[in-house]
């Protein structure tokens, strides 16, 4: 226990407490910029079982702001270097690791094996996905999210208390740290926040951030937190998970050489994105101008389209079926990986 002692003799902890992180099981969604910073801490405190999904590779563009992770690593899956790091950091710790993205399918399931839930992503479906199951499985989940500089914190479905749809009754897409770009010391405090209201929960001390929403804004150096209630009329079943996460969605494929000859590609990112790819029937039309530019497309006609991480292709792909589309879908591949692809994609 000597490892343990400048915070065992924190009264509010104690031997006893320790023995409740010791016996405390947390799954993370993410090894992502938030799964960096709170991962360690979350290790280094003691807490005997840590389980992180995450189906992304390191890219070297993540380097400045996941610091687990060295120019080395670059390729590897994230889930396999960050438990390489954590078992380093305390080899006594149970580290599971789970090479794939959090789908419908799989969430249900990899939720009854924890007590606690954190969302360290950047999607949009993925939080709802997250919040549907946790829900279902009666798990509280922290979430965090960034934007530029700004960092909201909140925990759901504690003690039965609000869920994310209670604040967020329908999706708003915002841009992505690809898009919007992110500073490493904001996603750094915002994780650190996470780590703070995941251990709290554990050990049943201070003041949960349930039915609270904390703003923290890293280039004012301030702080807010805005009050919100659980709507009882938001009802999550079965029934309604399966119908929304394990229903058919847009049709995404990943790359193959015959989508040279068979279709069209279209490029959704913004014109600023790199890298710039050169592929055979490539058009560029940023999802922001595609249903304007829509009119100039063959109705007829087969798309492929990519971006950068993979959710704006989808978006693109529902509005051009949306707009009456009948051959489109989106590419699973990012940029970064299409580029990667010999004599396939050409770097401009």
């Amino acid at each position: 226990m000597s490892r343990y002692q400048r915070q065992i003799i924190l009264p509010q902890i104690g031997e006893s407490g320790q023995q409740r992180l010791a016996n405390a099981r947390v799954l993370v969604i993410g090894a992502g910029g938030l799964g960096c910073a709170l991962l360690p801490y979350l290790t280094a405190s003691g807490i005997g079982t840590l389980g992180i999904v995450d189906g992304d590779r390191i890219e070297e563009s993540n380097l400045h702001r996941q610091i687990l992770y060295t120019p080395d690593a670059v390729g590897k899956f994230k889930v396999d270097a960050t438990q390489d790091f954590l078992n380093k950091q305390q080899p006594d710790a149970q580290i599971n690791s789970y090479p794939e993205y959090l789908k419908g399918s799989n969430a249900v399931s990899l939720f009854k094996n924890y007590d606690i839930i954190v969302d360290a992503t950047d999607r949009i479906d993925v939080r709802y996905l997250i919040n549907d199951a946790a829900v279902l499985t009666g798990k509280p989940f922290v979430y965090g999210s960034i934007h530029r500089f700004e960092g909201q914190v909140s925990v759901f479905n504690y003690k039965n208390g609000p869920t994310y749809r209670c604040l967020f009754p329908k999706a708003t897409e915002v841009p992505s740290c690809a898009e919007a770009g992110v500073l490493g010391t904001s996603v750094g405090v915002i994780g650190m926040l996470q780590a703070q209201e995941v251990i709290k929960m554990i050990l049943e001390i201070g003041d949960v951030l349930s039915g609270e929403l904390l703003i923290n804004n890293t280039l004012t150096a301030s702080q807010q937190k805005f009050q919100f209630k659980k709507n009882e009329t938001i009802v999550i079943t079965h029934t309604f998970y399966q119908e929304t996460h394990l229903k058919p969605k847009i049709k995404t494929e990943s790359f193959n050489r015959e989508m040279l000859k068979s279709g069209v590609f279209i490029d959704v990112r913004e014109w600023n994105e790199q890298p710039r790819l050169d592929i055979q029937n490539l058009k560029e039309i940023p999802l922001s101008e595609l249903e304007e530019q829509s009119d100039e497309l063959d109705k007829t006609g087969t798309y492929y389209l990519f971006c950068q991480s993979g959710k704006r292709a989808q978006l693109a792909a529902e509005l051009l079926k949306n707009l009456g589309f009948l051959n489109s879908c989106a590419i699973e591949e990012g940029a970064e990986d299409l580029k990667k692809i010999e004599q396939i994609v050409v770097s401009k």
